[in-house]
Parts: structure tokens; sequence; C-alpha cells
């Protein structure tokens, strides 16, 4: 199995446009910490990928990987399609971007879709310019290939019910309200390994327990570094657990979790406030004591 690390930010990147924070502004004086939304490209069969998550700059992304740039003929992309892990607009606004294709599939659980085309009428838009094929995303123990031919299969595992804000007013579920933010589990058939990815992380639900307890790479979402930090830099009254992300550190936080698996562990999503944008930070050589890695943009990933 071949991943590619596309990105590793939060929403708005790192860094964010707006922002005038320490991590900010030290991104905009190094651009070796800049960081793009966080994303991950896996290699499905010889010429094909797939991403997960359609970002806002996901161009970028494509350019930034070899791997995805087309050729030999002309618009011929070796990208063959979008697997969503929610329907956050960090994740789903690159859709509009990939207006270019002839065709483009999209793999994502009901809930959604329904979302994506029903209330950003991404369908509608889109229609006189590409093609949009639509597969369900499996959840739970079945999993399906990915893309013709692949002996990489995946499946979701539910990990929270947090809709986007621009469908929290819904009065029709959507499919199972679990069903809004996913985990991945990628398993290669050929090679028995499996990498687990999750973005965006709300609970710790049992399956993702034994989906991780199995893993031979998990990536996770490590958008604060503890639970108060949306509150303690400002921009925001909520903690990082109602936020819908658990934190990294302290008693309840991820860390600890991660540390007692014998999986190859990363942190990715992280959030312009979390002093893990910076490298020479002291929460990074914490986790390194822990044996945890922090993704970075670009990485390659062989399991």
């Amino acid at each position: 199995m071949l991943l590619k690390v596309l990105g590793t930010a939060a929403g708005g990147g790192v860094p964010q446009w707006n922002c005038a924070c320490r991590e900010c502004s030290g991104a905009r004086g190094d651009p070796r910490r800049r960081r793009r939304h966080a994303s991950l490209a896996v290699k499905a069969t010889e010429d094909r990928w797939y991403v997960v998550n359609a970002t806002p700059d996901i161009a970028d992304q494509i350019e930034g990987c070899p791997e995805l740039h087309p050729g030999p003929e002309q618009r011929r992309t070796p990208l063959a399609g979008v697997v969503l892990t929610d329907a956050e607009l960090d994740h789903t606004l690159g859709i509009a971007r990939l207006r270019e294709a002839e065709r483009l599939e999209l793999v994502a659980t009901d809930a959604v879709r329904d979302a994506v085309l029903e209330r950003q009428h991404l369908g509608e838009l889109l229609a006189p310019y590409t093609e949009l094929t639509w597969r369900e995303l499996p959840v739970g123990g079945h999993a399906e290939p990915l893309g013709t031919l692949s002996t990489i299969r995946v499946s979701a595992i539910p990990v929270s019910g947090k809709r986007p804000r621009y469908a929290a007013t819904d009065t029709a579920d959507a499919g199972d309200s679990g069903h809004w933010v996913t985990a991945l589990r990628l398993t290669d058939r050929s090679t028995g390994r499996t990498a687990v990815y999750a973005p965006a992380l709300g609970a710790w639900p049992e399956a993702l327990e034994e989906a991780v307890a199995e893993a031979d790479c998990v990536i996770l979402d490590g958008t604060f570094w503890d639970d108060d930090e949306p509150r303690r830099s400002g921009f925001s009254a909520r903690t990082a657990t109602a936020m819908g992300h658990l934190p990294i550190d302290g008693p309840h936080g991820t860390a600890r979790r991660l540390a007692s698996l014998p999986a190859r562990c990363l942190y990715t999503h992280l959030n312009n406030t979390n002093p893990l944008v910076d490298p020479a930070a002291p929460q990074q050589k914490a986790l390194a004591r822990l044996g945890i890695e922090v993704a970075a943009d670009g990485m390659e990933i062989v399991l």
C-alpha cells in the first residue's frame, strides 16, 4: 500500500489568510512551516489514485504530487476519484475545483452525499461541467475495492454524528446520524497491511479501538493540542471536544491511546493554533518520546 500525504492542516491551512497568530506569522516567514489542508492520496492500481477529501487547495496538492500529474496523453489524469470522510466545506469545496474532469467518482456515506447534493447543490452546479458519479462508502465490517482491479479495500467507521454548520438545521435525517463523520479503514488484500485515516475525530467508539489495534499505520485527528486550546486562543467559546475534535494531550487525550499501539502513528489536521505546526516546538519532542509522529506535507508512507 502506498499513501501520499497531500496536506496536514485543519480548516484555513497554515498560515490562515486572516490570522496573525504566532504559528501563522511564523509560517509566513518560513515556507517549511506552511501546511495545506489535510488530505491523503491512496494508490489504487498501478496508474489510478484516489484522494481522501477534496480540499479548497486540491489543485495545489495535485501539482505538488508528481504521481497525480496528468499525462502522457492530453487531459489523461491518474486521479480516479475522491473518498469523503465528512461533508465539511474544508473537505468538499475542492470538488468544484475538479470540474474540468470528464467525469468524477465520489465515494461517501448517504448522509455526506445528500448534504453535498441537497444543501451545497453541487450536483446541479457542476452538471454543465462534468459528470459526478456516486458510490456508497460501506460502513462497518464490509469493505469495497477502491476502484476496479484494486487490491485496496475501503470501509468507514462512524466516529461522530456532527453535521456541518450549513446542514445543522436539517429536520430530516440524511441517513444514519452517526454516519456524518467517519474514519477510513484501508486494507491491502495482497499484503494484509492496514491503515486507518481519521482526520476528524469527535469520539473513540469501540469499532475504532478494534481497527487501530489491528492497523499497521494510524493517521489521526490532531486538530488541537489540548482541550482548552480553542478558548485560550480566543477564537471560540467551546472546548476542542465540544467542537468535535478529541485533543492530543491531557488525561483523555488521544496520545495516551496511540502510545500503546504497535502501529506507526501520526497526527494530521493541525489547526493553525496548534503548537505542533512548529517543527521546533517542545510538544513535537514530547510526542517523539512516545513514538508518535507529526505528519508532514509530501510525506510518503509505504506499507
